[in-house]
């Protein structure tokens, strides 16, 4: 991959922070994804020799050297065909080729699928979603090229970034990945998980560093963390302390109300953007007001369960290989973090899995479906697995599918809003211990959600207000996408259960 433009946004410096506290854009992210004319030398040159002269204009000086990105799709219109029609013809509307290096897009040797709207690149964890629906629709061939884009990934940086953005290099998202491989092994036969081996390997690595090191005295190291019985376990984490290039005005802002370091603020803030749930207050230590978030100090339970999983893959592989003592060692690291998931997340007093502050040494008080999440891996002993089915079921479920958190704020990942990988998750979670009629009645509310904003605007959102589904969902930092990947491929998937 060429350097030209890795370091883009950290080269531009004085013109980039002038643009980005300028207002200029309505989206931060805006600028960052655009394509510089010249070298970045050569921009910032002539940026020194205008800015101070009488007249200078930042917005034609921006719009003479840099070339900005596509305003996002607005011809998702199905023209009247059948809702299965309309999203099996869209994969090919967001199928995006093989790229070249511009500005700050990490190039991907494969086509892949992007969620659409202002996501005009390919996202992690969304990936998985989307290719469910890939499967459904029989278009294996890109789900393996997605596969092979994120081995890339891993093979150059040593972990899957957020999404192909050089300013998404700090950070990553749920671990996703072996789920994804699962997924083509389904088709293709366990091979597939021989042939991508060495890329879990790597990205089980990068979750992991610094593990080795780490003691009573220094009890973390990134995205590790020692607890007080010795148990290691992991958190979200992100390796700079600034704003996010994409959300640059928004965490500025943000830095302005609290008494939080700005650079401990601006971690917890790219900490929770590693978590997928950007912003929840999950996060939140007074459950209200994202100025006290304090995601670097929680054990996730989803995060945890997601690990788990890992680990038992690679156990799975490692017995493929013949390789016995290092499959027992990773059996054994399963059943550790399992351990320490019901020692930590589950609450006896509540029946219901919650996210662990391990600084404070108690759980936190938002219910969160990422309580879903050991119930979907089926590692909840049963009794658990009921009492977080029966909190679901009459907390969660609303009449367009469940509710993300029950409380309600103005952040896109709390209610009344439903995100379509989450009600993947808890139906899924249902299925697995066969609470079937609950798993039914979620699938039916959340079908006839989908298919009625489908039938009045012929498109499918990013989320959905599933509290009343006659108002649009809101919240969060940009305006509802359309396109969308995740969501179409859950709607497959689960119409063809």
């Amino acid at each position: 991959m060429s350097t030209k433009h890795l370091f883009f946004i950290d080269s531009l410096d004085e013109l980039y922070t002038e643009v980005q506290s300028s207002d200029l854009f309505e989206d931060s992210k805006h600028f960052v994804d655009s394509i510089p004319n010249s070298s970045i030398e050569e921009i910032l040159n002539c940026f020194k020799q205008e800015k101070g002269k009488p007249g200078f204009n930042l917005a034609l000086f921006v719009a003479t050297h840099f070339t900005m990105p596509p305003e996002a799709d607005n011809h998702y219109h199905s023209n009247h065909k059948t809702i299965l029609v309309h999203l099996n013809e869209l994969w090919d509307v967001l199928q995006r080729n093989p790229d070249k290096d511009s500005g700050t897009l990490i190039p991907l040797p494969y086509p892949y699928i992007v969620p659409g709207g202002r996501f005009r690149e390919i996202y992690y964890w969304d990936s998985y979603f989307t290719m469910l629906g890939l499967k459904v629709s029989n278009r294996i061939e890109i789900i393996e090229n997605m596969l092979n884009n994120f081995a890339y990934l891993i093979d150059t940086f040593g972990f899957i970034p957020n999404g192909n953005r050089t300013y998404y290099l700090s950070r990553s998202q749920p671990p996703f990945f072996a789920l994804m491989v699962e997924l083509l092994a389904s088709i293709q036969g366990d091979s597939v998980l021989l042939k991508y081996a060495s890329e879990l390997e790597k990205e089980y690595a990068f979750w992991m560093d610094g593990s080795a090191l780490l003691s009573a005295q220094n009890p973390t190291h990134r995205r590790t963390v020692r607890l007080y019985d010795g148990t290691i376990v992991n958190r979200y984490y992100d390796d700079k302390q600034k704003p996010r290039p994409e959300a640059y005005l928004e965490d500025l802002h943000l830095s302005h109300k609290t008494a939080m370091q700005p650079e401990v603020l601006f971690r917890n803030i790219r900490a929770a953007a590693e978590s997928g749930w950007d912003f929840s207050s999950r996060w939140f230590k007074d459950e209200k007001n994202m100025h006290t978030i304090q995601t670097t100090d929680l054990i996730p339970v989803d995060l945890n369960t997601l690990l788990v999983h890992v680990e038992q893959t690679l156990a799975k592989i490692y017995s493929l290989q013949d390789k016995t003592a290092e499959a027992n060692i990773f059996i054994q690291k399963a059943e550790s973090r399992k351990n320490a998931i019901e020692t930590y997340c589950w609450n006896k007093e509540k029946q219901f899995y919650f996210d662990y502050n391990f600084r404070e040494n108690t759980n936190t008080n938002t219910y969160s479906l990422a309580a879903a999440y050991p119930l979907f891996f089926s590692i909840a002993p049963e009794k658990n697995a009921a009492a977080v089915k029966h909190c679901i079921m009459e907390q969660f479920l609303k009449v367009g599918g469940v509710i993300t958190t029950i409380n309600h704020t103005h952040q896109q990942w709390d209610a009344p809003n439903g995100w379509a990988p989450l009600q993947w998750i808890t139906y899924k979670a249902l299925i697995n211990y066969q609470f079937r009629e609950e798993a039914g009645l979620l699938k039916q509310r959340w079908l006839a959600a989908n298919e009625s904003i489908y039938t009045e605007t012929e498109k499918m959102m990013e989320k959905y207000n599933v509290s009343d589904t006659d108002i649009k969902a809101g919240g969060g930092e940009y305006p509802n996408q359309d396109g969308f990947g995740w969501t179409n491929g859950v709607y497959l998937a689960m119409k063809a259960e």
